[in-house]
């Protein structure tokens, strides 16, 4: 699959930031035109991850999250989101719905709600060198 657009981009590990990855993202894959709908899962989607950074794999700490946005061929998306936290030990419980390391206030649905609006997540994490989360998403032409 050819690449025909990238944008990478980092920041600082703060919730106040997290408004600005979702609307850099967004605003990146406007050139698709995709629809409302579609606009609003990935919104949604990179939010989740990007809170999980900040939240799980920076415990709050601070940090750099790192995030790369490639349009393919097709108008396929591709979102990662690259923290240098602290990893994901066991990353099949993760993923289960409702499981959290994040106590009583997090509902432990990140991952349930990222795979629920994408067609495909990808999470790979090593201990002590942090995470990716690939988001992949194909944006149907919204014609007139």
């Amino acid at each position: 699959m050819k690449c025909i657009n990238e944008v990478k981009f980092k920041f600082p590990a703060k919730s106040s930031n997290e408004a600005f990855a979702r609307g850099a993202v967004s605003a990146f894959i406007m050139q698709l035109d995709p629809t409302i709908s579609e606009l609003s899962d990935i919104k949604t989607s990179v939010s989740e991850a990007v809170t999980n950074s900040i939240v799980h794999g920076y415990l709050g700490k601070g940090g750099e999250i790192y995030i790369t946005v490639k349009i393919f061929e097709e108008n396929i998306v591709s979102i990662k989101i690259r923290d240098k936290g602290c990893g994901i030990e066991d990353i099949e419980k993760a993923m289960e719905p409702l499981f959290t390391t994040g106590g009583d206030e997090r509902a432990g649905l990140g991952f349930a709600v990222m795979q629920s609006f994408m067609d495909s997540i990808k999470v790979t994490s090593k201990i002590g060198k942090g995470t990716t989360v690939t988001l992949k998403k194909r944006i149907t032409k919204n014609d007139p």
